[in-house]
């Protein structure tokens, strides 16, 4: 009898201990899944604002071209990517700025 009084009084411990692997799981997912994401999101935004005319850019359909200038308030990028061919595309679908290429033949 002595023994099942015994392992009835611990029971507010083990109710901590129960929820400790759900945090430590949510703790996990939070630094590999959450914060590089975040990271991420800030980095492409801040190259979304910092955009200007002559930047080499790629758009998220895979199209390269030289930003030509800008139309209704910024939010219109004029691409141009080849002799008389100027494209609008919305700021939001750039994907990345083009790094320098030499052109190697």
């Amino acid at each position: 009898m002595d023994i099942l009084l015994a392992q009835g009084s611990g029971g507010a411990g083990s109710a901590i201990g129960g929820f400790l692997p759900f945090i430590l799981i949510l703790v996990v997912i939070y630094i590999f899944m959450m914060r590089p994401q975040m990271k991420q999101q800030k980095q492409k935004k801040l190259m979304l604002e910092t955009l200007k005319k002559g930047d080499r850019v790629t758009t998220v359909g895979g199209i390269r071209g030289t930003i030509a200038g800008f139309k209704e308030k910024e939010t219109v990028i004029l691409l141009n990517v080849g002799k008389g061919t100027t494209l609008e595309v919305t700021r939001s679908s750039v994907s990345g700025m083009v790094k320098n290429e030499k052109n190697e033949s």
